[in-house]
């Protein structure tokens, strides 16, 4: 008779998946992030995240941020938007990658004050975590508009309506909302808040506003 080893009735094999590991990769965890990011970042802020791990998040996004813009701002620009930027992009690029790094810790600051403010119970580290993730998953958006933007340069001689500033520019400014809308939720998933909507108006407000007192400075 072959001898059959019993086992207690609570095993469990070491090679069985658990249900709260999480993506292993980079691709699954902002595929998750996609389908539910505040499920994503409360994963996130669940590891406790060294703020290397979060800088480094921040840094990656500047990459993406710095070749979408090169695509669409200095190798293959619209006529329209080539009319409308200044002749030395590239170097304002270059100022902007410098500086965005550098803006995102205070716009990480005003949200988690705005937060606070309103009732939120997220912690400064947990909201730069929220922001940083955000600002990462919503990366890829910018780089298909900036592929959006070449294809649209290519098409201009088929379709010259495409060079109309109406349909040229939104590939240039659509990547905001992913962006806006992804931060938005970390921040409800970080401080408790029910609505990420209220969240995501409150950032397109700043937005607007910060983009007219721009172009009023340097009128």
């Amino acid at each position: 008779m072959a001898y059959v080893q019993s086992l207690p009735p609570d095993y469990e094999s070491p090679t069985e998946p658990e249900d709260d590991i999480g993506p292993a990769t980079m691709s699954g965890r902002v595929w998750e992030a996609w389908l539910d990011m505040q499920g994503s970042t409360r994963r996130l802020i669940s590891e406790n995240p060294s703020e290397g791990r979060l800088l480094f998040y921040l840094i990656l996004s500047d990459l993406v941020f710095f070749l979408s813009w090169t695509i669409k701002g200095v190798l293959a620009p619209t006529s329209a938007a080539a009319a409308m930027m200044p002749i030395y992009m590239s170097g304002v690029l270059l100022v902007g990658f410098l500086m965005r790094t550098a803006a995102m810790y205070v716009l990480a600051a005003a949200a988690f004050a705005a937060c606070r403010l309103a009732g939120g119970q997220g912690s400064w580290r947990d909201t730069r975590a929220a922001v940083f993730w955000g600002a990462l998953v919503s990366a890829p958006f910018g780089l298909l508009a900036a592929l959006v933007a070449v294809g649209m340069r290519h098409g201009e001689h088929i379709w010259p309506a495409m060079a109309d500033p109406v349909y040229a520019m939104p590939p240039y400014y659509i990547g905001l909302v992913p962006f806006l809308w992804f931060i938005a939720a970390g921040l409800a998933a970080v401080h408790g808040m029910r609505r990420v909507g209220w969240i995501f108006l409150v950032l397109s407000t700043g937005t607007v506003v910060l983009s007219i007192l721009g172009v009023y400075l340097s009128a």
